[in-house]
């Protein structure tokens, strides 16, 4: 089936195949038309499947296709609402793409830059405007921006932005808006509360879900090396060279952890920079640019980019640090195996790490491939420690504490998230080419619950 059999116009399947894309994915097979039936929509797809045309392809299409309601006043027609600032501009970007022959106009708006020149860019007046939640409220609050003849609003990424605390932001968005709308709500995972969010947004809507819940992407190939906690950048370095990786994203579980990686490769001769919430936009932009057209081998993030970055045929992605909630990692990994392309996942594990790894495992609903490295063999001796969740900095990414905003208000800090207490895995035997896992004598099976672990999932921590 090619883009023109789904309904949309010459001149927007023209800007989708000038950028290189002929064949709809699978949620941009079943989106599309929905979208353009006018009705609300529950979709949930991978990261990594195509989503953002999925809804942007249609969007243009209606939006070009019949009058504006107020066209005398320029207002906003669709509102699209995502949870980072990396993720916003990223969608801004798609608008721009494919609307090259259509001619609507569109802006972006987020936290941590300056708001005048957003001002004056709202004030000529906009067809789509994206926005993070945070910094949305601000131009709000300051009368810069007209929603009141909103036609259809997108809320991307719904689940982060839930659990990144907008809830309450969201809500205040919603009030002011007509209520004759569409309404369209994307994301990566179905979880109660956006179950709870959807019954209260939308109206009979179709429900798409073109991935089996909660899975990783087939085509990644996912892999664990055991390591020494003191030793994982040694390891890091070692794979870059060893396997002549150009471009990998490494993610870390603080900002400090980030920073005093990126020292740590550039002492070992890699070229690195880090991502993350005390950065400010003007470095986090340079950065994700020179990762992107190749000139910078080594991105290093924390959890704030894991939904805004968006790189064709990314190869490599590795967990420095696994996440402490099993939601992001295959946030993370989605990163790489997008549209259809293959992609590899490496996660360093240290002996602190197993009991985050036996719920990741158990998320996914499957066990993930060890590998052990020669010359990194970690120490069968070895005793778990607690892991240290760092808090300095705040959250990260919004500016004025809320990640993608502008706004102290209205959210969470991460450490507030609170996971529940997970039952012990059973003990059937794993399959493995490497030796036994740090910790566990050989023959043992599943890995046991290290001494001193705590009962239950460490709670999710608040670094950007």
């Amino acid at each position: 089936m090619s883009f023109a059999e789904l309904g949309l116009s010459d001149a927007i399947v023209r800007a989708v195949t000038e950028h290189g894309y002929t064949i709809p994915t699978p949620i941009q097979m079943q989106a599309i038309p929905a979208v353009l039936k006018g009705g609300d929509l529950l979709a949930g797809a991978q990261t990594g499947t195509g989503k953002t045309a999925g809804f942007t392809l249609p969007l243009l299409q209606l939006l070009s296709t019949r009058p504006a309601k107020a066209p005398e006043l320029r207002a906003i027609r669709a509102l699209i609402l995502t949870p980072t600032r990396e993720l916003a501009a990223q969608v801004e970007e798609s608008v721009r793409t494919y609307n090259k022959y259509v001619k609507l106009s569109s802006a972006v708006v987020f936290g941590g830059v300056n708001i005048n020149p957003q001002m004056s860019r709202l004030k000529q007046g906009v067809d789509i405007l994206v926005a993070t939640p945070g910094r949305l409220l601000d131009l709000m609050q300051q009368g810069a921006v007209n929603l009141k003849h909103v036609e259809i609003l997108i809320l991307d990424e719904a689940d982060r932005m839930l659990d990144m605390g907008f809830i309450r932001d969201i809500r205040r968005v919603l009030a002011v808006l007509p209520p004759k709308r569409q309404n369209l709500l994307f994301s990566a995972t179905f979880s109660d509360e956006i179950k709870t969010l959807a019954d209260g947004l939308l109206n009979n809507p179709a429900m798409i879900e073109v991935a089996r819940r909660n899975s990783t992407v087939e085509v990644i190939g996912q892999k664990i090396h055991p390591v020494d906690r003191d030793r994982k950048h040694e390891l890091l370095a070692h794979l870059i060279k060893e396997r002549n990786w150009y471009q990998v994203l490494v993610f870390t579980r603080t900002k400090h952890g980030a920073n005093n990686l990126v020292e740590k490769l550039g002492k070992a001769d890699i070229s690195a920079l880090a991502i993350h919430g005390n950065k400010s936009q003007a470095a986090r932009t340079r950065a994700l640019s020179e990762f992107k057209d190749g000139s910078l081998q080594v991105l290093v993030a924390t959890d704030i980019a894991a939904r805004g970055i968006d790189i064709d045929q990314l190869p490599h992605v590795v967990n420095y640090d696994l996440p402490n909630v099993p939601e992001d990692y295959v946030h993370r990994i989605g990163r790489t195996g997008r549209a259809g392309s293959t992609g590899e996942a490496v996660s360093l594990v240290c002996v602190d790490e197993k009991s985050l790894l036996m719920d990741i495992e158990r998320f996914i609903k499957r066990e993930i491939e060890v590998e052990v490295i020669a010359g990194f063999v970690p120490d069968p001796n070895a005793k778990a420690q607690p892991i240290q969740l760092r808090s300095a900095g705040g959250g990260g990414g919004g500016g004025r504490g809320q990640p993608g905003g502008g706004r102290s208000g209205g959210g969470r800090s991460q450490n507030q998230a609170k996971s529940p207490s997970r039952a012990q895995p059973g003990s059937a035997p794993r399959k493995t080419s490497a030796p036994a896992r740090p910790g566990s004598p050989a023959g043992q099976g599943r890995r046991p619950q290290p001494a001193g672990a705590p009962s239950a999932r460490p709670r999710r921590n608040s670094q950007g």
